[in-house]
């Protein structure tokens, strides 16, 4: 089967895509210090506009992806790249926390789910070979922008206060994103049989099925719920670990940079799981890297110095980064074509939920505690739960075999 080599645009658009959304939203933790001094709001008040802006994202990915398979992922991403720059500058001119919290939180938040989504599933319509990488290389513009969003974010706060760096990051996006959102294009199937060609955009024998015989069926509540425990797993290491390093008593700037190696690491664990997705099946590798995932947030448990911190975050950080494209792969190996942006939506908002759960109740252990302990022993049983519901996943019913009519 032809494929276009349109296709690597798309995959280039998404990742530059994620990576300037991603780096926008993300600023905000560069840019905490610098607003708390010179507005006098509380670290906790402005930190609560990013838990705002995660559960944003988590509930405008399924919104997001519906108008995607209803419009196409072009006016979408334009519509979100628009907003996201435009909610950046307002955030820059907030004068109250609580209009700040709205305008970083929801709008910004709202915006970047507006890429994510519709960009993975119109992704997942160009390739029929090769998906599992190209869905990975499309997360890893996302994994790009802490080593290049970020760091331009820190010169700028040096440079100017923190009103003109936001807006002048404001000014960056948009003049990124616009111009690359209008190269994105429907998938060819879709682009050819329009919307209303449900059928014949489904996976090869697959019955026919209806937006909402999909958000009923087993495989879709298993990724669903797979990718909540998934996320809830790591989202509490990721969140705390720094702190964790702090309370073993090593400095600052090293325990800051203990992100950084899992973030790095994420960048080759996408790349890798990809292959792996390409070469065993997404299934398979999933289920792997779940249960690796598992014993990976245990390890923090184990360790209190430099070394070993960096040992497990450089592993945690190739695992989880890695696992996460997978689930699109899954949808788009179960589901009609013309529903993908629904039913990535869908377990997107599953993972958003588990994301915001982790830095909330580690905290709750820390407080009751004092100490992280029984947050990485939890995480490691909520992560084997994870891997007890993948293995539950079963593709897609087949219709039994019948006549083929003449054509």
């Amino acid at each position: 089967m032809h494929q276009s080599p349109y296709r690597w645009v798309i995959v280039a658009a998404g990742a530059l895509l994620g990576c300037a959304a991603i780096g926008g939203m993300f600023s905000l933790p560069v840019f905490l210090q610098p607003i708390a001094r010179d507005t006098g709001w509380s670290v906790t008040g402005i930190s609560t506009a990013m838990t705002i802006g995660f559960l944003a994202m988590a509930f405008g990915s399924m919104a997001w992806g519906m108008a995607s398979d209803r419009w196409g992922p072009r006016p979408v991403v334009l519509s979100g790249a628009v907003i996201l720059s435009g909610a950046l500058a307002l955030a820059s001119r907030a004068d109250s926390l609580i209009e700040f919290q709205l305008l970083f939180g929801l709008l910004v938040g709202g915006a970047v789910a507006a890429i994510f989504v519709p960009m993975m599933a119109c992704v997942t319509g160009w390739f029929e070979t090769q998906r599992a990488l190209a869905v990975s290389l499309v997360s890893a513009g996302i994994g790009v922008a802490p080593m290049t969003m970020s760091p331009l974010a820190a010169w700028l706060v040096t440079q100017y206060d923190w009103r003109q760096s936001l807006l002048l990051i404001a000014v960056l996006t948009g003049a990124v994103m616009i111009p690359v959102a209008l190269l994105v294009r429907r998938p060819p199937a879709l682009a050819a049989e329009g919307p209303a060609g449900e059928t014949s955009t489904a996976p090869a024998g697959a019955p026919p099925m209806s937006v909402a015989q999909a958000l009923r069926s087993p495989p879709f509540l298993i990724l669903t719920l797979t990718n909540f425990f998934c996320c809830a797993t790591h989202s509490g290491p990721i969140f705390h670990t720094v702190s964790y390093a702090l309370t073993c008593g090593i400095p600052m700037i090293a325990a800051v940079s203990i992100y950084s190696v899992e973030g790095l690491a994420g960048l080759g664990g996408r790349v890798a799981f990809g292959l792996l997705g390409d070469r065993f099946g997404a299934k398979r590798i999933l289920v792997l890297g779940l249960l690796a995932q598992a014993f990976g947030a245990l390890a923090y448990a184990f360790v209190s110095g430099l070394g070993g911190f960096y040992a497990v975050a450089a592993l945690f950080g190739f695992i989880y980064a890695g696992i996460m494209p997978l689930y699109a792969v899954l949808a788009r190996e179960n589901f009609p074509l013309h529903m993908m942006g629904t039913v990535i939506g869908g377990t997107a908002t599953a993972g958003g939920l588990g994301m915001a759960l982790g830095p909330f109740a580690g905290g709750l252990i820390y407080d009751a505690f004092a100490s992280y302990a029984w947050l990485y022993i939890g995480s490691w049983g909520i992560g084997l739960g994870a891997v007890l519901i993948a293995m539950t996943f079963r593709p897609a019913m087949r219709p039994a075999a019948a006549p083929i009519p003449a054509s």
